[in-house]
């Protein structure tokens, strides 16, 4: 498995692996606005952001040459901390790739890479995603993360 930094040329691949990803979350949001568009794609509103605004990260997650997902990572400004706090702000594996260790991998190179705060999130109803980020970031941390809320989610906090 080796991350590779999305460049601005590759973006549009970016943009058709984020279809894959937002159909698949889908099924967790209550959100009409979710919904596709009139020409039936979701169209994600941020990816110009990981190109166009500081502190923004894409990788491509790739296992034996072949694309298998992506990663977008935030870091977040919060005015009385002086310590880089990030966020995984979108994170896909393919399903073909999922339950082999890939995902856990992807997540320890990132907490690795980006040393500071994390606040990890997901959505309420994917309890997929809960066990997930629980399970890896409990062993990343040692136990040493706290349950909290980011943009009206649960979410796990800890130092990497």
């Amino acid at each position: 498995m080796e991350l590779l930094k999305v460049s601005f040329e590759k973006k549009a691949i970016l943009r058709n692996l984020m279809e894959l990803y937002q159909y698949d979350m889908s099924q967790f949001e209550d959100d009409c606005d979710n919904d596709v568009n009139e020409y039936g794609l979701y169209d994600y509103k941020y990816l110009d952001h990981y190109w166009t605004e500081e502190g923004r990260y894409p990788f491509f997650v790739i296992v034996s040459e072949k694309l298998a997902g992506f990663v977008l990572i935030r870091e977040i400004t919060v005015a009385d901390d002086t310590e880089p706090k990030f966020s995984i702000a979108e994170f896909f594996i393919m399903k073909k790739y999922q339950r082999k260790g890939i995902g856990k991998a992807v997540a320890n190179e990132l907490f690795a890479m980006f040393k500071g705060k994390w606040s990890v999130a997901w959505l309420k109803k994917n309890l997929p995603a809960k066990a997930f980020w629980t399970r890896t970031i409990s062993e990343f941390s040692n136990g040493s993360c706290f349950e909290s809320t980011f943009a009206g989610n649960p979410a796990l906090v800890f130092n990497s």
